[in-house]
């Protein structure tokens, strides 16, 4: 079985297929979106109700709340209604101003915005650096 480390959980893990993308990203992040590595967590468990849930990467602003919430999927599953739905339920819990879903092919960011006292979330076309999502969360 291939291994690679894991920066953020800071061990070795199984090379999956989605797994490769979780670590692509994890890159990306840190490197062109400059996130500090310290403000990211891969893997994160989290309860809605009673189900469990776990989450592939968690970008945390300066006080320690979620910023982001990065939903990973193998390269050839398909980027579809159902994987955003999956990080519409994550933010249920989570509450963070940017969902985040790639399959390392694509990626599609979404915002929290606020229209007429409604909270919504809106596409855009890139998904911001570290300090432009804090700028614009507040």
């Amino acid at each position: 079985m291939r291994t690679v480390f894991d920066p953020l959980r800071r061990k070795e893990v199984a090379l999956t297929p989605e797994e490769e993308v979780r670590q692509w990203c994890i890159k990306v992040l840190a490197g062109q979106l400059q996130v500090p590595m310290h403000m990211m967590m891969s893997e994160v468990g989290f309860k809605l109700g009673e189900k469990k849930f776990r989450a592939d990467i968690i970008v945390y602003d300066r006080q320690a709340r979620p910023l982001a919430v990065v939903e990973c999927k193998r390269p050839e599953v398909e980027l579809s209604r159902e994987v955003l739905d999956q990080a519409v339920r994550y933010n249920m819990v989570l509450n963070v101003a940017y969902m985040i879903i790639t399959n390392g092919r694509q990626t599609f960011a979404c915002r929290r915005m606020e229209t007429d006292g409604k909270l919504h979330y809106s596409f855009i076309d890139t998904v911001p650096s570290y300090n432009e999502m804090i700028c614009q969360q507040q």
